[in-house]
């Protein structure tokens, strides 16, 4: 195994374990999301399309009371303590849905069902936050371009895995049942974060020729310290953190944009519901596959070769394409081609490439600045989306103004990312002889 993966990867040897722990904790905890993932869209869509938009409103709300218990929590415990914790709390959750469920099925409504949906947006979230900090936090900048595409492979395999067992498990285990195999399934992801941690531990590693930020040596007992609102002033103080929560809000922005475009397109089909389930079900089949593809021979190929900046401009150059498409023939084999290329842009090449972005920041920006980023920010983003989509429904103008609005926004959105890829590039020259001292005085992360 290890000869196949250095013949199509760019894994060295002593690599190959710590990646294969670090896929296969990010398979458990994609396919315990993809697990819940149906039930969050049926109950969600209950009260209709726009009844979404403000169950995005409360999402946005719950993300920014959840960020300060988050930023204590990572201020005043270990590292591995606060992330098997994030882990372990959402599994409570969980058994605690699948009380009500069986308990108390009489109970279950509109109400309940508004509660699942915003607390597995906020799990969601959280989740793929916690686990790319971790990365971020085990793997140097070199590494992160050429391994975290192949990480990402293992995340793509659970999405996969999820949705097959939630239609193979749905009936002899009931929907109740589900919530049991997505909570073993964060068990099992917590093992394997373990592991990894364990695999690729924090310590001085010799640095190769294009590797010049490799790590001192730290305490892995030590925890960060610091005020649970350190991250936020953090983004509003550096221009590179502001930059990387203003990349996140036009993502999550654009997201919502096709969301709701397909939802519309999809609504427009007939009220059929197996018609409905067939289109999505062809449009996550095409994503998934494609998406698979991409991150096991193209992304971290990619990243090396032609730098993060341009990695990072890719995915706003696909909107931009892609809402011309629609623009040209708007029809819904169109949107299904658009989102499926967006998707798998999004998971295989630009995910990938924005995490090394944390990989030369404070380890305290990594948990506590992405925290609020990729939780608050990414919400405030579907908030702001889903509201501009419906005012321009409301005022009749429909998709040739959310064109307009979309392909300009792509450019300033891809001019962006090469930005943030070339000061990431500043940040690796100037982190090796300034962050030490930086990060002692500012004492939000641990000294060697």
């Amino acid at each position: 195994m290890t000869a196949i993966l250095q013949r199509f990867t760019q894994i060295r040897r002593e690599e190959v374990a710590p990646v294969l722990a670090s896929a296969l904790s990010f398979f458990f905890i994609l396919t315990a999301l993809m697990v819940l993932r149906p039930a969050r869209e049926a109950l969600g869509m209950q009260r209709g399309i726009e009844a979404i938009r403000w169950l995005f409103v409360g999402t946005a709300v719950v993300t920014l009371a959840v960020n300060p218990v988050f930023g204590m929590l990572v201020s005043r415990t270990r590292r591995l303590v606060f992330i098997s914790a994030t882990y372990l709390f959402f599994a409570a959750s969980l058994l605690v849905f699948y009380a009500l469920l069986v308990m108390a099925p009489a109970t279950i409504g509109e109400t309940s069902g508004m509660v699942f949906f915003v607390w597995f947006s906020v799990f969601n979230l959280f989740a793929t936050m916690v686990f790319w900090g971790l990365m971020a936090d085990r793997f140097s900048l070199e590494q992160s371009k050429r391994l975290f595409g192949v990480i990402a492979v293992g995340g793509t395999l659970g999405a996969v895995a999820g949705p097959w067992l939630a239609s193979q498990l749905a009936k002899p285990l009931g929907t109740a049942g589900l919530l049991l195999v997505a909570a073993g399934s964060l068990g099992l992801a917590v093992l394997a974060l373990r592991a990894v941690a364990r695999l690729q531990p924090e310590r001085a590693r010799p640095a190769a020729p294009d590797d010049p930020e490799a790590p001192p040596a730290v305490d892995e007992r030590a925890v960060i310290g610091g005020s649970a609102w350190d991250g936020v002033r953090a983004v509003f103080r550096s221009p590179y953190l502001a930059g990387i929560a203003v990349y996140m809000l036009i993502l999550a922005v654009v997201a919502t944009f096709i969301y709701f475009t397909r939802l519309q397109m999809v609504a427009a089909v007939g009220e059929d519901l197996d018609v409905r389930t067939t289109v999505f079900a062809q449009i996550d089949l095409y994503t998934q596959i494609t998406t698979l593809v991409l991150q096991a021979l193209v992304a971290g190929k990619l990243m090396k070769h032609v730098g993060v900046p341009v990695t990072l401009a890719l995915l706003p150059i696909t909107v931009a394409l892609g809402f011309l498409g629609l623009a040209l023939v708007a029809s819904l084999a169109t949107l299904v081609v658009f989102q499926a290329a967006f998707n798998a842009a999004q998971r295989a090449i630009m995910r990938p490439a924005r995490e090394t972005l944390f990989t030369v920041v404070s380890r305290a920006d990594k948990y506590k600045s992405k925290a609020f980023i990729d939780t608050f920010v990414y919400r405030g983003g579907d908030v702001l989306g889903a509201q501009v989509e419906g005012v321009l429904g409301r005022l009749g103008t429909g998709l040739a103004a959310l064109i307009s609005v979309s392909v300009p926004l792509a450019v300033a959105w891809a001019a962006l990312g090469v930005w943030l890829g070339r000061r990431q590039e500043r940040q690796a020259e100037l982190r090796p002889a300034t962050a030490p001292l930086e990060t002692r005085a500012r004492g939000l992360v641990d000294a060697p």
